[in-house]
């Protein structure tokens, strides 16, 4: 995938002046380095970008994007669009140049659930005759909505994804004697050979009964005949995060773990059938859980069926019994309900989709039919 264009950034800096106008902002100053990413297109460790309210797409002449010297030629490839500052203290600069220009600035809005408290005291020295409004949240705002350039890299990481998991299970990667941690580094080696930059997060195998715990981390524990294999895994394409479980048998599997598999199957089947466009987030969770409890489980379905997936792994909208909101298209969330029974063995199906007007876009393609190695 080529890197998103500056027109892209462009846009969504448009969008974030729209909410700024409506929060009576003139400025905003971005220290989330995803958030500059999203805002941006720089992939560098240290940057702030100072939004001016006021610009437009054709004439950005406020709005400044600063990082240091390491960065002076990356930052001119991927931010050549907006004018540049190098300073080692990039936010405590941008926050004086939002104060010597205090007429425009008078209201500068900054990532309150991102700044420390200490870090405000700079920021606010430096931004002499400014008023720093606490503005959390406005750009994840935005980013709650993948555009056409984030759903190709989230499509991109699903495929990587898909294909080490293939590759996996086609070179008898999963075997009795193999371990936890051996799986899980060859599953990871694979994601990079298929164009992922690393995996989107500690990738999870767990076999028998270690896979009743959720969030189990590989262990040296040998694979053997007869186990449950719960492997939760992901990879990183351009920044984006996919995120995939799938649940397998190593030899012929009991009675009671093909029940449970058919029972998460159907759950999963469930929450996927209810992801559409002005659903509560809270239905999409009973719609999955309550086919769960109606099969005497509900206890042992232990978190919440799913989340937003993007920049982050984790992000926003939540989809759980405290979930807020309603699903809006282009939303992009993971389904993933599980049941854990202690001391025995667990069952987690998960699969990273897109909402859409009609149908939900899938895009994590591995089988979802019990696969017994």
């Amino acid at each position: 995938m080529l890197p998103a264009m500056p027109e892209t950034h462009s846009r969504r800096r448009e969008a974030l002046r729209t909410l700024l106008r409506t929060a009576n902002l003139d400025a905003m100053l971005v220290t989330d380095l995803l958030n500059v990413r999203y805002l941006t297109g720089f992939t560098g460790s240290n940057a702030a970008l100072l939004v001016h309210a006021e610009d437009t797409p054709i004439a950005e002449t406020r709005t400044t994007f600063c990082t240091d010297g390491r960065y002076l030629t990356q930052a001119g490839a991927q931010v050549p669009d907006l004018e540049r500052v190098i300073e080692r203290a990039s936010a405590t600069a941008l926050a004086a140049r939002s104060g010597s220009e205090a007429a425009a600035h008078r209201r500068t809005g900054f990532e309150s659930h991102k700044v420390t408290v200490d870090a405000l005291d700079v920021l606010a020295g430096a931004a002499e005759g400014v008023d720093l409004v606490r503005s959390p949240g406005l750009v994840e705002q935005l980013r709650l909505i993948k555009d056409d350039e984030e759903v190709e890299a989230l499509r991109m990481a699903c495929a990587a994804a898909d294909r080490a998991l293939a590759e996996l299970l086609a070179a008898d990667g999963l075997r009795a004697g193999r371990t936890e941690i051996e799986v899980a580094r060859d599953l990871e080696a694979r994601m990079r050979d298929n164009g992922a930059s690393g995996p989107s997060f500690e990738t999870i195998v767990a076999a028998g009964a270690n896979s009743a715990v959720p969030h189990h981390r590989p262990t040296e524990k040998a694979l053997r005949a007869g186990d449950l294999i719960k492997i939760d895994f992901g990879a990183l394409v351009d920044g984006y995060h996919s995120d995939m479980t799938r649940t397998m048998v190593l030899g012929q599997p009991a009675d009671w773990q093909q029940e449970l598999y058919e029972l998460v199957r159907l759950s999963q089947a469930a929450g996927r059938g209810a992801l559409a466009v002005d659903v509560e987030v809270r239905e999409v969770d009973a719609a999955a859980r309550k086919v769960i409890e109606a099969a005497g489980h509900g206890e042992d379905f232990l978190h919440g069926l799913g989340h937003g997936v993007g920049l982050e792994v984790h992000e926003a909208p939540s989809l759980s019994k405290a979930g807020d909101g309603r699903l809006i298209a282009g939303m992009a969330v993971t389904v993933e309900p599980g049941v854990y029974l202690s001391g025995r063995g667990g069952v987690r199906i998960e699969d990273t989709l897109v909402v859409r007007d009609g149908e939900p876009e899938l895009l994590t393609l591995t089988t979802k039919e019990l696969v017994v190695v």
